[in-house]
């Protein structure tokens, strides 16, 4: 029997769900079929791969070391497939792009209104995940590219830099006048000349986001370093949702400085001494092919750090 490519996918969405069942409905095929066709691969390939004996089906020692190279392959297939596909005037085309929460407050959308102009034919998939979630499904190829903050990566992640971001304190500016950090916002969208001494915040009432965001451990490592000791009266796993309590009340709140100088009701008040600026990388997979969609983006995004965030 010659092997085909939906015998290692039977096999794949077996090994996944750890049931014949499961995965079945998955495949939409019945459930004997697909043992039948297992066992075909099985018998080509002269191993068992799969160990039937107990409450789940588990891959064996030689079905693991089939299927590592198994969804290695079905990866290099797609990927040969988008090659095939792609088209060099980017009349069509797809592009999977990974990012972590903050950037989808300020840079995600003049990205795509740039990008979008410019190459309408092709579709953008914006997926908002975690840092790590994004460089594993760089390397699994279920991104082209990922947007996300320096540091250490996963091996077979490459980080190409695009700029610092900034963080200082915001407020309302509608609540200028009253008392608290807020008494210290510049006009909307500008900064505040004069720093206020972080010290300033021991005590003061924040709305933060919540630790689910690196921004937050950010902060907190901050605050700490400095002993300083806010009380937190709000914490929000949006962004957005900051802004609007922030804007409405007389809290204030940490945030990213794009997101301020493009939100006419918040103003920026520096700190001192500042948090420390955070790298923003593009993340990509070593040796990942490189299609005209992906090409064109990282250009895109490069000429529009260098106008918007260049220099910080």
């Amino acid at each position: 029997m010659s092997l085909e490519l939906r015998h290692v996918r039977y096999l794949l969405a077996v090994a996944e769900h750890g049931s014949f069942t499961r995965a079945a409905d998955d495949l939409h095929i019945s459930q004997p079929t697909l043992s039948q066709q297992i066992k075909q691969l099985e018998r080509a390939l002269g191993v068992r791969l799969l160990d039937r004996t107990g409450r789940a089906v588990r891959l064996t020692d030689a079905g693991e070391a089939y299927l590592g190279h198994a969804r290695r392959a079905l990866r290099e297939l797609a990927a040969a497939e988008r090659a095939v596909h792609d088209v060099q005037d980017l009349s069509r085309g797809h592009l999977r792009l990974g990012v972590t929460p903050t950037f989808i407050a300020y840079l995600v959308g003049p990205l795509t209104a740039r990008f979008h102009t410019g190459h309408p034919g092709v579709t953008l998939t914006v997926v908002e995940t975690t840092q790590d979630r994004i460089e594993s499904a760089l390397l699994a190829d279920d991104l082209d590219v990922g947007i996300a903050f320096d540091g250490s990566h996963l091996p077979g992640i490459t980080a190409t830099p695009l700029f610092t971001e900034t963080l200082s304190l915001v407020a309302g500016s509608r609540h200028a006048g009253s008392p608290g950090p807020a008494a210290d916002a510049g006009r909307p969208g500008t900064a505040r000349d004069v720093p206020v001494p972080v010290r300033a915040l021991d005590e003061r009432r924040l709305a933060l986001l919540s630790s689910d965001f690196a921004t937050r451990l950010h902060i907190d490592a901050y605050f700490t370093r400095h002993r300083v000791h806010p009380r937190i009266a709000v914490e929000a796993n949006s962004i957005h949702a900051i802004t609007e309590i922030v804007q409405r009340t007389s809290l204030a709140t940490v945030l990213p400085d794009p997101i301020a100088r493009d939100h006419p009701h918040l103003s920026l008040i520096p700190l001192d001494p500042p948090l420390p600026a955070r790298g923003v990388v593009l993340l990509r997979r070593e040796g990942a092919y490189q299609g005209a969609a992906t090409r064109v983006f990282v250009q895109v995004i490069h000429e529009l750090v260098a106008r918007e965030w260049s220099g910080g």
